[in-house]
């Protein structure tokens, strides 16, 4: 949801690194660990969210005129974070460009977006103007939610009392992640989002009923909703699907076809997914065939992302975490394992290093994995062990270092991993350590995603 604005280079992030710092490189030139904590963060600790009141001289940029609807609201403190290029490759608009309603530019300045990103220029516009659209783009860190969700704010209208935005994505921590970036959008407004994710039906019968002005949700919750008569869509005009290479699988599409069913004739449908498999061009065809087609991954997809592995046997994993931790410069760092046992293992050799984390695995209630999440988002530690259950639509700016204490098995685990340090265009570091029996798998993933996982440097080893 951040903004695209502030100081880009023009150069990859290693070599404006580099250039800043001549003494961190290796006499190859291969850039030093060592230099990486100023990758990420910009030598800045967490961002604070503190707030500090709007300035007056911004005024002329905000739309208005006279108005000056920007002193009724503070803002967070600046980011001055690195970014990368593709983040700030922007056409310089403003979202008072596309915006009409105060109260939505007063929760995008509150939400910390300065100007819009590269995917929200383009998306925002189209969408306002009623145009269908089929968009590849990365699941993290373009700021593609807010792409959708400005559209949608702007366009509903809190006198009626019924939905007219609907958002399908393929699971519960995506639904979830999704309605809490509209809420803080639309906090100033009166609109009102309702996420269907609970298995007690009377719950969503009772928000339902209460008001309800966009849905998000799962297909199969969604239709259960419409088919039990507990929601009416004949006045949702726009409808999203995120990920919709995974909501046009076998098992989704039925459903989604249903659901269209009710849906006006007339309906928008906004698309969004990082493949294009058979099964989305076929749909466009049927559903959306005057949709406008565009392509925001022609670079890339871990673009800002430091890469390394380390060659390790698994008696020296935990040593050597112990080794990264006392030498990087962490905001907040994701840890991955590849099961429960190993997580929960993990997570208590590190409480006996003496750091605090948390963990988190598909074995614990639902409310105990929210607690756990909820407070390593606000701050309270600094690491988080974690199997995949995480990885879906995680989206924390202060993290800066993600680390893969077993290595993935396929590369669409290995990018959806590295990418939650890789957010907004601001930079990251992901390190792998990597076994015998995983260097097969290592190679196959650098040629699947057309990347360079380098060597750890020798100093760190």
């Amino acid at each position: 949801m951040s903004g695209g604005g502030g100081d880009g280079g023009t150069g990859s992030t290693e070599e404006r690194v580099h250039q800043s710092h001549p003494s961190s490189a290796g006499s190859d030139g291969t850039q030093s660990l060592s230099a990486y904590p100023q990758i990420g963060t910009d030598t800045a600790a967490i961002l604070s969210r503190s707030v500090q009141p709007v300035a007056q001289e911004s005024a002329p940029n905000q739309v208005g005129g006279d108005d000056d609807w920007t002193s009724e609201i503070t803002c967070p403190v600046p980011d001055h974070r690195v970014k990368t290029e593709d983040a700030t490759a922007t056409k310089g608009k403003f979202f008072e460009d596309y915006c009409s309603k105060r109260e939505l530019l007063m929760g995008i300045v509150d939400g910390g977006c300065e100007q819009p990103l590269p995917i929200q220029e383009v998306i925002v516009p189209l969408a306002l103007a009623g145009k269908c659209v089929l968009a590849r783009c990365s699941q993290y860190g373009t700021g593609k939610t807010a792409a959708f969700a400005i559209p949608l704010l702007e366009t509903c209208s809190t006198e009626k009392r019924e939905i007219q935005g609907l958002i399908l994505v393929p699971t519960r921590p995506e639904a979830l992640q999704t309605s809490s970036v509209l809420k803080e959008l639309g906090k100033h407004m009166k609109v009102k989002c309702m996420v269907s994710t609970t298995s007690s039906r009377g719950n969503d019968v009772t928000r339902c009923n209460d008001e309800a002005h966009i849905l998000v949700g799962t297909p199969d919750r969604v239709r259960n909703l419409v088919t039990k008569n507990v929601c009416d869509l004949k006045s949702c005009q726009m409808v999203v699907m995120d990920e919709a290479d995974k909501l046009l699988c076998p098992e989704f599409q039925p459903i989604i076809e249903d659901l269209l069913n009710v849906l006006p004739a007339d309906r928008q449908i906004l698309m969004f997914s990082a493949t294009f498999p058979v099964s989305i061009l076929d749909f466009k065809s049927k559903y959306m065939p005057e949709a406008h087609e565009i392509n925001f991954m022609d670079e890339l997809t871990l673009n800002g992302v430091t890469q390394y592995n380390a060659c390790l046997e698994e008696k020296q994993k935990v040593p050597y975490l112990n080794r990264l931790f006392l030498k990087l410069q962490v905001n907040q760092a994701i840890i991955f394992c590849n099961s429960v046992t190993r997580v929960e293992f993990l997570a208590k050799q590190i409480t006996e290093l003496g750091y605090s984390c948390f963990f988190i695995h598909s074995r614990m209630y639902q409310s105990q994995r929210h607690r756990a999440f909820h407070d390593f988002r606000s701050g309270k530690c600094m690491f988080l062990v974690a199997t995949d259950i995480v990885t879906p639509g995680i989206d924390i700016e202060s993290v800066n270092v993600v680390i893969n204490f077993d290595f993935p098995k396929n590369a669409q685990t290995y990018l959806h991993r590295i990418g939650r340090c890789g957010r907004f265009g601001r930079s990251g570091l992901g390190i792998s350590f990597v076994r015998k029996g995983d260097h097969f798998s290592l190679v196959r993933i650098e040629k699947e995603l057309g990347t360079d996982i380098k060597s750890m440097p020798l100093e760190s080893q």
